[in-house]
């Protein structure tokens, strides 16, 4: 099914442009947009040679979903003998060789449950793809062939099983996956944050809302598309907002997260002009007139807060981390025949692992050093608060470049 280089190449290069223009990606509304605009110092852009000998936290099911959005437009059918897609298992079976062979150490971490505060948000989803559903009906009835695409993709959910099928396929490949207890994005921010691994890959911004040290945005499809991967550096966001970390929740909150609501009339750029000027919700709502912005009814912003704050993640201390070789026999037995996967790809692929493991086992030169704070550096003080004749505000520019101990 999959002989040709060619149909590898156009799968990959057509399910990043779907990705890309799709409108399902959830997280902080406006946040990436906000950030590019006011705190452009902190985004900086690179190539993914350039990751060489880091470990990398992936968000598995944004990075399946990216896969499966494929699977729902015509010229992109990849099925098994049942009719079952296997889209999501050829995605991640490519990708992953493209980031090991680069010198990545990935480690995709799947959703447990969610939050039962995020059950407003599921709900929604799912009134959505009924709705989406009933518009693709319509769409297919009149011949609309952009409206079938934007509904079908609308349509397009990871399920359980799309997980436990990528488990097995991460495990031959000799690439460990951790369950998180509750949301992936959390679980992958509390390990970058610990240094167990340099960065979290996905396209939800709430990593950062979670307290991602880094956050890397389109690694999974930066090469189909020539798209340059985009770094954000989360201390720099920080500094360059002139918001604490609290402080930085609370904006979150306000642009609009997955757990609750927000606040009808409040855009990024009011959301950010509001936490400036009185630094905290409670202090925003005492201040704000109803009248022109109402707040939801018995509006959860305070559990939110808790969310962002303590989220459910298991002990960054206690996940094992090992990356193996690869089962080449097993992968055949298990992508070959009924998945309609071709051997020779296949033994292609897992030669193609084993021999860039073996090739990354030096790791990153910059490991060997620390960077260490000096006795005499003191907290920094916000822009705003020092003399600015005395100390001119020096902004990054896009692009720039950040050191630190890599993971």
């Amino acid at each position: 099914m999959f002989g040709a280089r060619s149909k590898v190449v156009c799968f990959s290069v057509f399910i990043s442009h779907q990705f890309s223009t799709s409108s399902s990606i959830m997280g902080i509304q406006g946040l990436s947009k906000l950030i590019a605009d006011v705190a452009p110092g902190a985004v900086k852009e690179n190539e993914m040679k350039n990751y060489f000998g880091r470990k990398v936290a992936i968000d598995a099911s944004m990075s399946l979903y990216q896969f499966l959005i494929a699977v729902r437009s015509e010229g992109a059918q990849l099925t098994d003998a049942s009719g079952e897609t296997t889209s999501h298992l050829m995605g991640t079976f490519y990708r992953t060789i493209r980031l090991v062979e680069n010198g990545i150490k990935p480690v995709y971490v799947f959703d447990g449950k969610p939050p039962e505060m995020k059950s407003g948000e599921l709900n929604k989803r799912a009134e959505r793809r009924e709705e989406a559903q009933k518009s693709l009906q319509k769409a297919e009835e009149a011949g609309d062939a952009e409206n079938i695409d934007k509904f079908n993709r609308r349509l397009v959910k990871v399920t359980k099983q799309h997980g436990e099928d990528c488990k097995e396929l991460l495990k031959l490949m000799g690439v460990p996956y951790i369950d998180a207890p509750c949301e992936a994005e959390a679980q992958c921010a509390a390990m970058a944050k610990s240094g167990k691994v340099y960065a979290t890959a996905t396209e939800d911004m709430d990593a950062l809302t979670f307290g991602s040290s880094v956050l890397l945005r389109h690694l999974t499809f930066s090469e189909a598309r020539k798209m340059p991967i985009q770094e954000f550096h989360f201390d720099k966001v920080l500094e360059e907002l002139e918001l604490t970390r609290d402080e930085f929740i609370d904006l979150c909150i306000l642009l609009g997260c997955d757990y609750c609501d927000s606040i009808r009339g409040v855009g990024p750029k009011r959301a950010i002009e509001l936490i400036k000027q009185h630094r905290n919700i409670e202090t925003i709502l005492e201040k704000l007139d109803k009248n022109k912005y109402p707040v939801p009814e018995n509006w959860p912003y305070k559990e939110a807060r808790r969310l962002f704050i303590e989220p459910e993640v298991a002990d960054p201390e206690t996940v094992d981390l090992k990356w193996s070789e690869p089962d080449e026999e097993g992968l055949v037995k298990y992508l070959c025949g009924d998945k309609n996967f071709n051997e020779e790809r296949v033994r292609n692929g897992a030669k193609k692992l084993a021999k860039a493991r073996s090739g990354t086992t030096q790791g990153r030169l910059d490991g060997f050093f620390k960077v260490l704070q000096s006795p005499n550096a003191g907290p920094k003080k916000r822009k705003s608060e020092v003399d600015s004749k005395n100390t001119p505000n020096k902004r990054g520019k896009k692009g720039g470049s950040y050191r630190g101990r890599p993971k």
